[in-house]
């Protein structure tokens, strides 16, 4: 099957500039100076000028640092609620992520660091910013995002690996003791965090962490379980964008990758399980399809429905394909 019909294409490239940016740097080859000309719309149009227009004055999204403050009205500001019970995905830590993620160019914030630091503080024991608190998905977001932002990120430098776990990963519920055991989707996170301080700031001095912490994930090939061979559960191979803070088999690849591009290594063969159930998800017109999104307030959908053909799954399986069959 061809890497994209010219149909399937021709879908991607008409997108959001966060999307389309993307599509040409990393499935098309283009030249630096187009996929960045379409980066820098990023700011003033579409999903990444949606939630930077709800910036408020002190840094913040929504009043608050994981969650809204209780007391702020959000009526009237356009949100997108599929599902009033679920977890809210709007205030300052989780708008600073889709920002990232979209491509937003960190100097589009300049001052947001600052500001958040005099005036934003966790949920969790009032805690300052950028010092994290005790989870460490939590902890992941904030250590990429302030590295993104400029700011001083170095007491989360120094935490994660101090809180890893004797099996060798990380688990969110483990700091309030409630597990010693840990978890693909905290791991994950972990890592990622890890990947993208790296990338941002070129400071390795983490790669030894999550190296050793990138095995828990190799030995249990992605998506099994190390004491019996079974997938570990049905949300490995339940591919969601934006993945917010699950796990599947598709993210964790291309986390991979991008670790493999960032160090200039080959693809490693423990991977072979979960390329084959991404490319078995893979539909014949080369896209995959959203699954099973979780609900809340957004400030913007980015992506489709659960069922429909995701714009934002079929880039990222694509490029994982392309590395890995590239590279095979």
């Amino acid at each position: 099957m061809p890497s994209l019909t010219e149909e399937t294409t021709d879908w991607l490239l008409d997108s959001d500039p966060a999307l389309r940016w993307q599509v040409e740097r990393d499935l098309l080859g283009a030249p630096e100076d187009v996929f960045e000309a379409t980066r820098a719309r990023i700011a003033t149009e579409g999903f990444g000028a949606r939630i930077l227009s709800h910036q408020d004055p002190d840094g913040q999204w929504a009043g608050g640092a994981y969650f809204p403050a209780r007391d702020r009205d959000l009526s009237g500001l356009g949100i997108v609620e599929h599902d009033e019970d679920g977890q809210p995905w709007i205030a300052t830590t989780w708008a600073l992520k889709d920002l990232r993620e979209l491509g937003l160019p960190g100097e589009v914030l300049s001052g947001t660091a600052d500001r958040l630091a005099e005036h934003s503080t966790w949920e969790y024991q009032d805690l300052p910013y950028w010092g994290g608190e005790v989870d460490v998905c939590i902890n992941s977001f904030t250590l990429a995002n302030g590295a993104w932002l400029g700011a001083d990120v170095s007491g989360l430098v120094a935490w994660f690996p101090a809180h890893r776990l004797a099996d060798g990963g990380w688990n969110c519920e483990a700091e309030e003791g409630d597990s010693e055991r840990s978890s693909f989707h905290s791991t994950l996170n972990a890592l990622v965090g890890m990947r993208e301080y790296e990338e941002l700031t070129g400071d390795s001095s983490l790669r030894e962490t999550r190296h050793a912490g990138q095995e828990y994930l190799l030995e249990r090939r992605l998506m099994r379980r190390l004491s019996t061979g079974e997938v570990v559960g049905p949300w490995v191979e339940d591919f969601i964008a934006p993945s917010r803070w699950q796990y599947s088999a598709l993210a964790a690849l291309d986390h991979f990758r991008a670790a493999a591009v960032l160090e200039g290594t080959a693809p490693d063969a423990r991977l072979t399980d979960a390329v084959e159930l991404v490319r078995a998800a893979r539909r014949p017109d080369g896209t995959w399809l959203q699954g099973d999104v979780p609900g809340g307030a957004v400030w913007v959908q980015i992506d489709e429905l659960q069922g429909h053909p995701s714009k934002w799954l079929t880039l990222i399986g694509t490029r994982v394909l392309d590395w890995w069959d590239a590279a095979r």
